[in-house]
């Protein structure tokens, strides 16, 4: 059974030595036209198969998908906001990009403590998007996590 836990306060997240392997968070948010339009502009990444209807019916997709960097953003999420949550330093991150999200799907972002490098200050974390229970995205990311110490 997951352990399911987010910081209290919105400005403190776990230290290095309230964490646990297989200690998990989860945050979900159903991608809207408006935040696909949003990312473009704020990324500049203006590709038709995001923003143009027409031209995505014509893709493999048969219609508009959000971006993939967008979906992983809210790992992001979870990692800045819930686990370990505020203080953290995201050292790197790999992604497979599985399926594609549409608009109006609700991804669920999940992070699972798989390693903790004590001596370092490092998580290391496992990190998976679904949709409707279908993995989109999966991978895993390093972290650097204050300590009380």
């Amino acid at each position: 059974m997951d352990d399911v836990r987010s910081a209290n306060d919105g400005l403190t997240g776990f230290f290095l030595e309230d964490l646990f392997v297989g200690q998990t968070a989860v945050y979900g948010r159903t991608v809207t036209d408006a935040d696909i339009v949003l990312y473009a502009g704020v990324s500049g990444d203006t590709n038709p198969v995001h923003l143009n209807q027409e031209f995505a019916s014509t893709t493999m997709f048969q219609g508009r998908i959000a971006h993939g960097m967008l979906t992983a953003s809210l790992i992001s999420t979870v990692l800045g906001t819930k686990l370990p949550g505020p203080g953290c330093i995201y050292l790197s991150q790999n992604l497979k990009f599985r399926a594609p999200v549409k608009p109006g799907d609700t991804v669920q972002a999940r992070v699972t403590v798989t390693e903790i490098f004590a001596e370092k200050r490092r998580v290391a974390v496992k990190t998976v998007c679904t949709v409707a229970g279908n993995v989109v995205i999966d991978g895993d990311a390093l972290l650097m996590v204050p300590s009380r110490m």
